[in-house]
């Protein structure tokens, strides 16, 4: 460090030096301006010492007395520890008489800051909050005071917690109106009179109406249930209108509007068809084909049903229906044989088979191909719930919900052609052939007529 400090001397009489040499004429000069810097320096160095010892004195009052205060506090240290021990070993005996006064008020008090939570989550659910509102404010600071230790519940927050419990039991026995806003399903807001059945239900103008908690606002149901449940909405209205004090039929939620919000989100009809996918319109569409055909088969078996039984009640063969035709082959051919005219019968009756059992067997076909689609709307189905189940796993069910949806929809819709398709078709082949049948008689008939003929007329 000297080395250093030596070496930086010598290089600052250097710089001097050659500054000096620079302004200086001749080493006469030179040699008087070195002396009289030399001499310049020694002053100021000895000012600077007479300074640093006038401020030795200072520097020894203030380390002093950062030293006092050092000790000061110390002691303060000290004694504030001291103290802390006092007062914890104070506050632990005060605790433990608290305790002890407190005795069982203590559980009561617990109970207390239970029912209040508890009773604010049902203020938030309730309908009654969309009349009495504000209600949930006072069970919050008083869940919060009987949460801290440094305050107990008072007397008149005891008594303020009856009374919202009592009032919430009373006003679930009443019906009530009141004037507020309503949002509507399409987003207006308007003021209306909303009826109050009890804790169940809210409705206004007939449509049933949900009460929203965080935002503090009546709202119109987007979705309302089925028309049976609001014509009982209606009915409750127009007896509070009338003041009538009879019994009237409502559709009540009992869980406050949880089964209502469930029930309005359940699929309609409409809805179910949907699901099954194009291959659930196909079913509806050949279902659709088969009823017209089986419509288009009954009206005719029915005419040509009743043109029979006209015609077993007369003798005279008419050409508008089966058997009228079947006996006009009889007055065509009244010279011939009993075999001859038996072959004729059968021909004739062959004749009207295709007539009496057209398109019957399409309506077969129908009630055994509806369920083969819907079966394969169900293999489609769950090949593509396995591939949602391949890309995303199990873990969110809504995923597969329209795989699954179309195989069981797809089912069900083949089932419901298929079945009734297998009843009208026996139905309607049983009619075939009993108009079938009575020809068959008929014929026969009239080969028994035309043999006992023959037979007389030979005895004869």
């Amino acid at each position: 460090m000297k080395k250093m400090l030596a070496s930086l001397t010598v290089s600052l009489s250097l710089v001097v030096t050659v500054a000096s040499a620079q302004q200086a004429a001749n080493l006469d000069q030179l040699l008087t301006q070195l002396e009289q810097g030399k001499i310049a320096q020694s002053a100021q160095n000895q000012a600077r010492e007479a300074e640093f010892k006038a401020k030795v004195n200072q520097q020894q009052r203030m380390l002093n007395d950062i030293n006092q205060q050092r000790d000061s506090a110390l002691v303060l240290s000290a004694q504030l520890e001291q103290q802390f021990e006092t007062n914890e070993v104070s506050l632990a005996n005060k605790s433990d008489a608290l305790d002890k006064r407190l005795g069982e008020l203590k559980e009561l008090f617990g109970v207390l800051q239970q029912v209040s939570g508890d009773t604010r989550s049902k203020f938030q659910t309730s309908v009654i909050s969309a009349e009495i509102a504000n209600r949930g404010e006072f069970l919050d600071q008083f869940a919060q005071s009987m949460g801290s230790s440094a305050k107990l519940a008072s007397i008149e927050e005891i008594e303020r917690l009856w009374f919202e419990l009592q009032r919430e039991m009373t006003e679930s026995g009443k019906i009530k109106q009141f004037n507020r806003d309503v949002v509507l399903a399409n987003g207006e807001s308007k003021q209306a009179v909303v009826t109050r059945v009890g804790g169940f239900n809210l409705i206004s103008n007939g449509k049933y109406l949900e009460y929203i908690d965080e935002t503090g606002t009546v709202a119109e149901l987007i979705r309302q249930p089925s028309s049976r449940y609001l014509n009982t909405a209606d009915a409750l209205i127009d007896n509070i209108a009338q003041g009538s004090s009879e019994p009237t039929a409502f559709a009540l939620d009992p869980t406050g509007g949880s089964i209502l919000s469930l029930l309005v989100q359940a699929p309609d009809s409409r809805e179910r068809i949907d699901q099954g996918g194009p291959i659930g319109y196909i079913i509806l569409g050949i279902g659709l084909i088969g009823l017209l055909i089986a419509l288009e088969r009954l009206i005719n078996l029915v005419i040509v049903g009743r043109k029979v039984n006209r015609q077993l009640k007369t003798d005279v063969a008419s050409s508008d229906n089966p058997l009228g035709r079947v006996m006009q082959v009889k007055d065509k051919h009244p010279n011939l044989d009993t075999e001859s005219l038996e072959l004729k019968l059968s021909e004739s009756i062959l004749r009207e088979l295709p007539k009496l059992s057209s398109k019957l067997t399409l309506i077969k076909i129908i009630s055994v191909v509806a369920p083969l689609i819907g079966l394969l709307g169900t293999v489609t189905g769950m090949i593509n719930t396995f591939q949602a189940i391949t890309l995303f796993g199990t873990g969110d069910p809504k995923l597969m919900a329209g795989g699954i949806s179309q195989a069981l929809v797809t089912t069900v819709l083949g089932l419901v052609v298929a079945i009734p398709m297998v009843f009208i078709f026996a139905y309607l082949n049983g009619r075939s052939k009993g108009i079938i049948n009575i020809l068959q008689q008929e014929s026969t008939g009239i080969i028994a007529e035309r043999s006992e003929r023959v037979e007389q007329g030979q005895g004869a």
